[in-house]
């Protein structure tokens, strides 16, 4: 399994007694439980933005007792939270970005193109606008630009030019209708390749509602800064658009800031983290055999092996 090998990753920091590790996903807790297990002297920091997940994921962790912290929070508070918490440095941070199974599974939340269901696509029920809204609202090049930046949807210009005729005649609210309408708007050639044909505007729209990207931006620079000398961090990223800019940040941390020509690097130019994993790592044939959901998953890791220059 991906986790099995996220928890190994993080083994060697998360060993020392005392040690404070963060889910910075929890969803329905499932790993953070076995982080939990596998770690018994470990403490553990559970955020998520959504408070259903949070709910559930409180009663899986409820045996745990003391050892977990559950926070409502977007992964991109951290600083925050710990702050809040009075913990200055922790020792392992885990970040799993796909959807969490739960929002893909309960209908009435939209995320899903398989069932028709209400436009909504938020995360966090309680604020910011619905995938609805966007559809009926955006001017169109901005839907253009959002389904091909977010979605890496080749067809845009076709699927928006559908959207805006169609949503005159009456504003979206199901997905259904929005399956459909890019089903009929694609050609033939496009509908033949890679899984259901809504599926790239779908993840555009999800990350559109909740700013996933522009929140990873600041929430993976945020979590490596919180990572004591030794401690780890592992991502799990499903699109290639996520996997690149954990790429960028663990590379350019990993990479020494010295002006070229300096016969010796003073330390505070050396670079601050080591990389685990050569690349990003892929599932196994086994693992997307067992859950499809898996098939994008990218996997990388890094060390950090010096404090910030001052």
């Amino acid at each position: 399994m991906m986790l099995q090998r996220c928890l190994d990753l993080l083994a060697p920091a998360l060993e020392r007694p005392g040690a404070v590790v963060v889910d910075c996903t929890l969803g329905l807790g499932g790993h953070s439980e076995a982080l939990l297990t596998r770690f018994p002297e470990a403490r553990l920091i559970g955020l998520d933005r959504d408070k259903e997940a949070l709910r559930l994921s409180g009663e899986r962790l409820a045996p745990h007792g003391e050892r977990a912290t559950l926070v409502h929070a977007v992964y991109d508070e951290l600083p925050d939270v710990l702050r809040r918490l009075g913990i200055a440095r922790v020792q392992g941070v885990l970040f799993d970005l796909g959807v969490s199974s739960m929002q893909l599974d309960e209908a009435d939340r939209g995320f899903a193109y398989a069932q028709d269901a209400p436009l909504d696509m938020r995360m966090d029920q309680t604020t910011g606008i619905s995938a609805a809204e966007v559809l009926n609202t955006y001017p169109a090049g901005e839907l253009v630009r959002i389904l091909r930046a977010y979605g890496e949807e080749k067809q845009a210009k076709r699927i928006v030019a559908a959207i805006v005729r169609e949503r005159e005649k009456e504003p979206f609210s199901n997905s259904a209708r929005l399956v459909e309408l890019i089903r009929d708007a694609l050609p033939q050639a496009a509908k033949r390749t890679g899984g259901n044909p809504a599926k790239r505007t779908f993840q555009a729209l999800r990350i559109e509602v909740n700013g996933e990207l522009s929140v990873l931006e600041r929430a993976i620079p945020a979590a490596v800064k919180a990572l004591d000398v030794g401690g780890r961090i592992a991502v799990l990223s499903y699109h290639s658009l996520e996997d690149r800019l954990v790429k960028q940040v663990f590379a350019a941390g990993a990479a020494s800031t010295a002006p070229p020509g300096l016969p010796v690097v003073p330390e505070r130019y050396q670079p601050r983290l080591k990389l685990l994993t050569r690349g990003a790592e892929l599932p196994t044939e086994e693992e997307v055999a067992e859950n499809r959901r898996a098939a994008p998953a990218r996997l990388r890791g890094a060390e950090r092996i010096r404090e910030d220059a001052e």
